[in-house]
């Protein structure tokens, strides 16, 4: 009982698939912290440094817009027109503020995650509508720790405000002895870097978050003992069916093996347990190949096929176990079985010339020159 309970806990680490599946299905580490800090950043940081080419363009828009001819009023072509080049004139001013903040906010999510677009994630989930599963949402670890960094972020900021206020206290007073334009200027330099100086206080709960989120979702994605041993089957195979394969393939392969036994020029016997069959290419280089090979009911249905088709089987048992142990399908006798086979040869070519009345009948050989390291007693 507790063997099957250890199984059912989570400690193994998710398997590529098991990543891979929750990547399609959209679960990957976020932050929204990171996320929200970025714009945040941007949009600041933007203010700064295009504030002052958006404030210029505002007003002249606002100049533009006050100032006009009364002829405009009584023509809707030439109002149309009008608004139309307001909207142009500021979408102009407007658009690297906007390229900044569109540019941050792919870079956020793409910053932790990756680039992600999964139709899963978008399809709707009807489980959500379920009034229990909300409150287990609500009340769960995580919506705890989501409000203690909302008061962790808001403690910073707030405390990050009054320091501000308190250092810049004295300059923002000095600022009512100014006149109206440079004292405009200068307010909304103060007010500037102090929005980019509190945005950037978020990036103490980004420090935080951003392990956190990758530990999490590493967490969330291990898998008992029993879900590794069932992808392993899923991606293996069951043994049953593998099995299948195996004995299929074995079947093919000993069919393709049958075929080539009736091409063979003779086959080599134990008499009873191992068979090969050897063929050699007159015109070719190369020493005889083992063109079939096998042991007991092979064995036998090899001798069957070459009796069959004419093919001469002869008995030696130490040539046969040594063709047998040494020489894989298709390959070449080893050099040790040369002379030994050579004479096997010889006798089969004069056995097939062989005419009863023309001659003395071919002389089959006894005694084969097998080394010591090719023979074998099995």
């Amino acid at each position: 009982m507790a063997e099957e309970d250890k199984s059912q806990e989570k400690t193994e680490e998710p398997t590529p698939k098991r990543l891979e599946k929750a990547r399609e299905e959209g679960q990957v580490a976020r932050s929204k912290e990171l996320n929200t800090t970025a714009v945040i950043l941007a949009g600041t940081g933007g203010l700064l440094v295009f504030g002052s080419s958006i404030a210029a363009t505002l007003e002249r828009m606002m100049r533009f817009n006050f100032s006009f001819d009364r002829s405009l009023l009584t023509s809707d072509n030439l109002m149309l027109a009008y608004l139309g080049r307001s909207f142009a004139e500021v979408g102009v001013g407007l658009f690297p503020l906007f390229l900044v903040l569109l540019i941050a906010a792919l870079v956020g999510p793409i910053g932790l995650g990756g680039w992600l677009f999964s139709a899963k994630a978008m399809a709707p989930k009807f489980s959500r509508l379920n009034p229990i599963e909300g409150l287990k949402r609500m009340f769960s670890l995580n919506s705890l720790l989501e409000l203690a960094k909302s008061i962790a972020k808001v403690s910073i900021v707030s405390f990050l405000a009054v320091m501000l206020i308190l250092n810049s206290s004295a300059e923002m007073m000095s600022v009512a002895a100014e006149a109206v334009k440079p004292a405009i200027v200068h307010a909304t330099t103060i007010l500037g870097w102090a929005a980019l100086a509190l945005a950037a206080s978020t990036i103490v709960i980004v420090i935080v978050d951003v392990p956190y989120q990758i530990w999490d979702h590493s967490r969330k994605q291990k898998m008992t003992m029993q879900e590794v041993k069932d992808e392993m089957k899923d991606m293996e195979g069951k043994p049953e069916v593998k099995g299948r394969i195996r004995q299929l393939q074995r079947e093919i392969a000993q069919r393709r093996m049958m075929s080539a036994v009736p091409e063979a020029d003779v086959v080599i016997t134990n008499p009873t347990h191992y068979a090969v069959a050897l063929k050699y290419d007159t015109e070719g280089d190369g020493a005889p190949l083992v063109v079939a090979r096998g042991v007991d009911q092979v064995a036998l249905k090899i001798r069957e096929i070459a009796d069959a088709h004419d093919v001469y089987v002869l008995e030696a048992p130490p040539l046969a176990r040594a063709i047998y142990f040494t020489t894989e399908l298709d390959e070449e006798i080893p050099e040790g079985l040369y002379l030994a086979v050579a004479q096997i040869l010889a006798y089969v070519y004069q056995l097939k010339r062989y005419r009863p009345g023309q001659g003395r009948k071919p002389k089959r050989p006894s005694d084969y020159d097998i080394p010591p390291d090719l023979q074998f007693d099995r």
